[in-house]
């Protein structure tokens, strides 16, 4: 996205994210099953490192002189998942089942990622989003019920790739520097973590801890399937792309703190922290079933803010921004009140004090 700042570059990007998160979101639902001890489950997981390894370094030209052999990278990758889950299969006939409708669906999905490689332009991009929606699709045509999972373990490994992918829009905010200071740069420097945190903020407060609880205390079996894939596996996916966006936004902000922003970059800033929030809410309905208020207007702020970002100076842009999520974060503070630490703190009982409490409650 940095070193093509358009709209065909910044969709190209968005179609590598969905490809490499469906890579990750798969092994999140292996590693809590599988034995990582084991001798052969060990080699297979160095086989996938090595090719993901590849993958990475393919991703600039995943469009271009390198698109095979990316799309074989990940193929790899893919294979090494399968072969995981076949061993940690060995003993549950129904998970048996969901891995071999699940290699069905990788098959197809990665065969047409490396026709793709093949075409270039719209049809290149075509191919690959009919990969994304098969591969995307896979789950709801084989069911839920064959899975298994540890719920903390799978809420945690999430709230650990979000808080990567902020880390990773703090290094973007150093990029956009590239070594040079001023009092433009350094109060876009200060207002770009600000933003980072704020949107940590939004979801480790109290969204995190109240989601994985729901996640653990959900029926086990094809609920707690489908609350993990829906809420984790999908809708976290447009958690890290609203993060990336934002990243790709901070990033051209620094480097042109004076000027006004183009279409695409305050697509990318504003947008991707909009985005983020609108997965927040759509979050908190698959779990919940109802709104939050707040988020909802503070992400339609940010969408008026776009237009205006093109006719105003960067630094302007990213002030408005910050504000708007410091005072998403002040409300949300306030409204939570009393409930806050309540919630909290139910976060650090035992499971046995969880029950009694639920018991009484009952």
């Amino acid at each position: 996205m940095a070193h093509h700042p358009t709209w065909s570059g910044l969709g190209q990007g968005l179609l590598v994210l969905g490809v490499l998160w469906w890579a990750w979101a798969s092994y999140a639902w292996l590693t809590s099953l599988i034995d990582p001890e084991a001798g052969a489950v060990r080699l297979v997981f160095f086989a996938a490192m090595a090719s993901m390894l590849i993958a990475a370094i393919c991703v600039p030209e995943a469009f271009g002189d390198l698109a095979l052999v990316f799309a074989l990278s990940i193929g790899i990758f893919r294979v090494a998942h399968i072969a995981l889950f076949t061993l940690a299969s060995a003993d549950s006939p129904n998970l048996r089942r969901s891995t071999v409708g699940l290699a069905v669906s990788t098959a197809v999905a990665v065969s047409i990622l490396a026709a793709a490689s093949a075409f270039d332009g719209v049809p290149q991009a075509a191919l690959w989003a009919l990969a994304l929606v098969l591969d995307f699709g896979g789950p709801y045509v084989f069911g839920e019920e064959g899975w298994e999972l540890t719920p903390g373990h799978f809420a945690e490994r999430h709230g650990l790739i979000i808080i990567i992918a902020l880390g990773e829009s703090i290094v973007e905010i150093g990029t956009g520097a590239a070594g040079h200071l001023d009092l433009g740069i350094g109060t876009a420097a200060v207002l770009g973590v600000a933003v980072a945190a704020a949107l940590w903020w939004v979801y480790f407060d109290v969204v995190a801890l109240v989601s994985a609880r729901r996640l653990a205390e959900a029926e086990v079996g094809r609920v707690q399937n489908a609350l993990a894939r829906d809420s984790y596996t999908y809708i976290h996916l447009f958690l890290v792309a609203g993060i990336v966006l934002t990243a790709f936004g901070l990033e051209e902000v620094l480097a042109h703190t004076d000027e006004h922003l183009h279409w695409e970059t305050a697509f990318g800033l504003c947008g991707g922290i909009a985005l983020y929030l609108a997965g927040l809410v759509a979050f908190r309905y698959r779990q919940k079933r109802d709104w939050n208020h707040y988020k909802p207007i503070c992400a339609g702020l940010l969408l008026i803010l776009i237009p205006i970002a093109t006719t105003i100076p960067a630094l302007a842009t990213l002030a408005i921004a910050t504000a708007l999520l410091a005072v998403l974060v002040a409300a949300e503070h306030v409204g939570y009140d009393e409930r806050r630490a309540e919630l909290r703190a139910r976060n650090t009982l035992t499971e046995a004090e969880a029950e009694l409490i639920a018991k009484e409650e009952a």
